[in-house]
């Protein structure tokens, strides 16, 4: 099988990449990975860890809204896994621009490509953002589109133009819309790896608002693996939402960092909120359970002491990678 993986050197696209050539996914042990990646500030060659170089990955430096970039990958492809996006709500709100082209513009170059090409299957990863901020209950995958930040909406423009591409054209389009994803190698950009990063330095890390807000967490291995059972046995046309089944606010999770790195509340800084912080985020995932058999393998709480041992591991991967404007940011 051949697979191309859109952000392939991104954090979540470089775990898939790397559970498909170790062979974590039974059945694609023997699969052909082509990575198609901007190499932006969060894609890195390293993150492929030691399959850097293996004969069974090729790597082209591209950007997805780039006709002959997609063109030249998606060309001789069994699958299309598109992890390619720009994800934080932060920097969308400061150049939304950016994440229209990449998000929407980007997914309709490649469906287009896909097309021409006769891929079978074109898995779309999206988010939970583009159900907006819900007061009770949890969003199933029919549940209304409500984004409120520039960045939810580009995503949800994405799954509408991908989607409209499997009902106009018929190509097998499948969406993912996963929760908040924490692991290895995440740019510290987001909460988990920059409060992480911050107190290794001895500082104090910025939190939002009054730390009230709600998010569901999943291990990034756990949202590759889900990744994998609807690119496997997912139905055409269908959304799956994948979840890791652990709603904390914010503070809450601050208060699981401190406490791994024996600090306490006196480490936290409380900073202006985001303009139009969405409150809660939650995710009805028993449909990929009942019909996958997907289930979150981790924990939260041995998930984010392995995350954090391996940011205190690697000192020289993220302090080489951490930029001025990510280091004065803060994730949710």
């Amino acid at each position: 099988m051949r697979i191309l993986v859109t952000g392939g050197a991104g954090f979540i696209g470089s775990r898939y990449v790397r559970g498909i050539l170790g062979g974590e996914y039974p059945g694609a042990e023997n699969a052909q990975v082509t990575v198609l990646d901007a190499f932006t500030y969060a894609g890195r060659p390293e993150n492929f860890g030691s399959y850097r170089g293996d004969p069974r990955l090729r790597v082209i430096r591209g950007r997805v809204e780039d006709p002959e970039a997609a063109d030249l990958a998606v060309r001789g492809q069994d699958a299309v896994v598109h992890f390619a996006a720009e994800s934080h709500v932060d920097r969308s709100i400061a150049d939304g621009a950016a994440f229209v082209r990449t998000n929407v513009q980007g997914t309709q170059t490649l469906v287009e490509a896909a097309l021409r090409h006769g891929v079978g299957v074109f898995v779309h990863v999206s988010t939970d953002e583009t159900y907006g901020s819900l007061a009770t209950g949890r969003a199933d995958e029919n549940h209304p589109l409500r984004p409120n930040s520039p960045y939810a909406a580009s995503k949800a423009a994405g799954d509408l133009v991908a989607l409209a591409c499997h009902r106009t054209h018929g190509l097998d389009v499948r969406v993912t819309r996963c929760t908040n994803n924490y692991g290895p190698y995440q740019f510290p950009e987001k909460i988990v790896p920059l409060f992480a990063t911050r107190l290794l330095e001895g500082r104090k890390v910025p939190l939002y608002g009054d730390g009230l807000n709600i998010r569901d967490w999943l291990h990034v291995d756990d949202h590759c693996r889900g990744v994998q059972l609807v690119l496997e046995r997912g139905r055409a046309g269908e959304i799956y939402n994948i979840g890791g089944g652990v709603e904390l606010t914010n503070r809450a999770l601050t208060e699981r960092l401190l406490a791994l790195f024996g600090e306490g509340p006196d480490r936290i800084e409380y900073v202006a909120d985001r303009k139009g912080h969405d409150r809660r985020y939650a995710l009805d995932w028993s449909k990929i359970r009942e019909e996958l058999g997907y289930r979150p393998r981790w924990n939260l709480a041995d998930g984010l002491a392995a995350t954090t041992r391996w940011y205190a591991r690697n000192h020289d991967w993220w302090q080489s990678s951490r930029t001025l404007s990510a280091d004065t940011v803060v994730a949710s």
